[in-house]
């Protein structure tokens, strides 16, 4: 094995100023042939790209050394069925915090085109029509974020830039500088005094499917649902259900399933605004990742707590960190 310990990034070293010294860096960003034997490799950055699981499959089961394995995605779910090809005691971490400001703009930017009609407008351009319409606005409107993390907070801020009422749910019930947040026991009740819903919430066990039939019923009829998180927090036949009867309205940069397919009544459904997962797909996403991926090889170098850890192999299993 390689003096050193020996970390494979989907960027040139040239492209993160300041990386520590006393580790040994490659390059590989999922294309081509590999840069050298997987056997050495201690640290691993997933290739910030989609299909990501798909590339790491014939890998994993041969880096016997792995110590990180580092997404810069929020979300983990596509890797779980990849672990039992880690080594134990393989940290697992995510990119959480780097694609907040991103996906944050982008949840209030779906929020504000359907409120203001954005979608309607695009078509009648499209047709060369003319046609003003009386539009809502955001101003006065309650607001639930589900998902108090570190999107969540984003999106808080930008909605009281324009004078909304952000109620905040998570998993627990708790009070914080940015005031109360309910648990997601309480959202039954909370739902039908809903104006708009943004759904920033990680997918989990608990969180899958949990607006189903019966939570969209309990939306107020114009209310308005955007998902930035993942499709399958939302039930997509009764969202269809809901938007084509005109109750509901909703705007969605992840769907169930994804890719949305050709042909699905979501593409062409007055009262859906459909963007394909887009929300990090943005000129800061560059320098938001590098920043990350220099704190945290830092801490790797230096043993120090790493960020993100979400969970840690035991060979057959795995188990929160």
């Amino acid at each position: 094995m390689k003096d050193g310990r020996t970390v494979w990034l989907p960027y040139g070293r040239s492209r993160i100023p300041g990386l520590p010294h006393g580790l040994t860096y490659a390059e590989w960003d999922g294309s081509g042939r590999l840069p050298g034997d997987p056997a050495d490799v201690r640290f691993l950055v997933g290739p910030p790209v989609p299909g990501a699981e798909r590339l790491l499959r014939p890998v994993l089961p041969r880096m016997r050394n792995l110590e990180v394995l580092q997404l810069l995605s929020s979300g983990y779910e596509h890797m779980m069925p990849l672990l039992d090809g880690m080594p134990a005691g393989a940290r697992l971490a995510t990119g959480r915090g780097v694609h907040r400001e991103a996906t944050a703009e982008l949840a209030v930017t779906l929020l504000l085109a359907l409120c203001r009609g954005l979608d309607r407008f695009a078509a009648h351009q499209a047709e060369g029509n003319w046609r003003p319409e009386f539009r809502s606005t955001l101003v006065g409107k309650r607001v639930l974020i589900i998902g108090y993390g570190a999107v969540g907070a984003a999106v808080a801020v930008r909605l009281h830039a324009f004078r909304c009422e952000a109620v905040l749910v998570a998993r627990t019930a708790r009070t914080t500088p940015a005031g109360h947040v309910h648990g997601t026991a309480e959202l039954s009740g909370l739902l039908p005094t809903a104006d708009a819903v943004v759904v920033c919430a990680p997918l989990t066990d608990r969180t899958h499917g949990m607006f189903d039939a019966d939570a969209l019923a309990l939306l107020k009829d114009g209310a308005m649902l955007v998902n930035v998180a993942r499709g399958e927090l939302v039930d997509t036949h009764a969202l269809v259900r809901e938007v084509r009867a005109g109750r509901l309205r909703t705007a969605l940069d992840v769907t169930d399933p994804e890719p949305l397919p050709s042909g699905h009544p979501l593409w062409s459904l007055p009262g859906a605004l459909i963007t394909p997962h887009v929300a990090a797909f943005t000129d800061a996403f560059g320098t938001m990742s590098t920043d990350f991926l220099r704190r945290q090889l830092n801490r790797y170098l230096h043993g120090e707590e790493l960020e993100n850890v979400v969970m840690t192999t035991t060979g057959t299993e795995e188990r929160a960190a």
